[in-house]
């Protein structure tokens, strides 16, 4: 959590509109953005111009997903009345303060980013890389300095992004010898990256190895039961390993009571306690936790102009904050204006 001096801090966040919302997303950041907004200026970005990087054969599913993320964030408590919910396209200013930050980078560092080497690499890219994605770094210091956030709630893997963002924003402020524009800080959530339920290393819808917060009791008590746990652990009897273990991974994640997952812990390494005493607990903890979103998400998704009335509310006051920073750093640049009102 920020620290007391960070009280007015303006957080930007955000997810890319692909596809449904799952309990990664979740641990990793929805559950913080909830927490944050009573205590900050929070603004939560839809992006789906990010999202055509390497869905541009597919808009559709980027557009049928604006509304889809759009619920889940309502549904896990984002309250849009505190936090400002933007989509990403209705910002034209962000598309135009990234081509300006593109004369501020150069190829050789975006493909140096540590972030973009290994998601080229999951992508299958090799050198068919869309220029898109590989300047998308430039499109999320855009969005981030649009916004003046200071905060940037992100995964471990995504802090190369924000150093990327600091740097163009240093770049900027010597070119124009002012302090156009303030440097984020990454805010990295205590609990790293929730494996797959298969036990790979990142849940992904994908794959198939993930929990969607959409989902039914009976779903989550199908992919609970296959999870992988100790595969040495093949009698009651025997003692077990708690590292590595996905049940125990999770039930760190969302079981609130720490004494009694420190007695299960205990009890399952000196042996005597079954796998599925403890995939039972981890269903009633998952299945707890995900029926509230999934109603709040279901009786939401039948008020279509609700939904609509949020994403214009958010619309405007994004624009009216992204042209102002736009208007700010072009002024600082000295770029040539026209004024077309007469």
């Amino acid at each position: 959590m920020p620290s007391e001096t960070d009280l007015r801090s303006v957080i930007l966040t955000g997810d890319r509109t692909t596809g449904p919302l799952h309990l990664g997303h979740y641990v990793g950041s929805l559950r913080n953005r909830v927490a944050l907004q009573y205590q900050h200026k929070q603004y939560l970005l839809l992006a789906d111009t990010q999202a055509l990087t390497d869905n541009a054969h597919d808009p559709e599913k980027v557009r049928r997903n604006v509304m889809e993320v759009t619920l889940h964030y309502l549904g896990v408590g984002i309250d849009p009345t505190i936090s400002t919910i933007c989509v990403q396209s209705a910002l034209p200013a962000l598309a135009e303060l990234t081509m300006l930050y593109l004369n501020f980078v150069t190829v050789a560092r975006l493909e140096r980013n540590p972030t973009i080497k290994d998601e080229i690499q999951a992508r299958g890219f090799g050198r068919d890389i869309p220029a898109g994605f590989l300047c998308y770094p430039v499109g999320q210091a855009a969005d981030i300095t649009g916004f003046k956030a200071t905060i940037v709630p992100v995964g471990e893997d995504q802090a190369p992004l924000i150093e990327q963002t600091n740097e163009i924003v240093r770049r900027l402020n010597r070119q124009t010898s002012k302090s156009v524009l303030p440097e984020a800080r990454a805010l990295i959530p205590a609990i790293g990256r929730l494996p797959g339920v298969d036990g790979k290393a990142k849940m992904s819808k994908s794959q198939g190895n993930a929990i969607l917060l959409s989902a039914s009791d009976e779903e989550i008590k199908e992919a609970v039961n296959q999870m992988y746990t100790d595969p040495d652990h093949l009698r009651i009897s025997d003692p077990g390993r708690v590292e590595g273990n996905v049940v125990f991974t999770y039930l760190d994640a969302f079981d609130e009571d720490r004494e009694a997952i420190a007695e299960l812990k205990a009890h399952y390494r000196r042996g005597g306690l079954g796998d599925m005493v403890l995939k039972r607990r981890l269903i009633s903890v998952l299945q707890t936790l995900l029926a509230p979103i999934r109603e709040r998400r279901l009786t939401l998704a039948q008020d279509r102009d609700y939904l609509m009335d949020v994403l214009q509310t958010g619309a405007r006051i994004g624009r009216e904050i992204t042209e102002a920073t736009k208007e700010e750093v072009m002024d600082a640049l000295g770029t040539f204006r026209l004024d077309l009102r007469s």
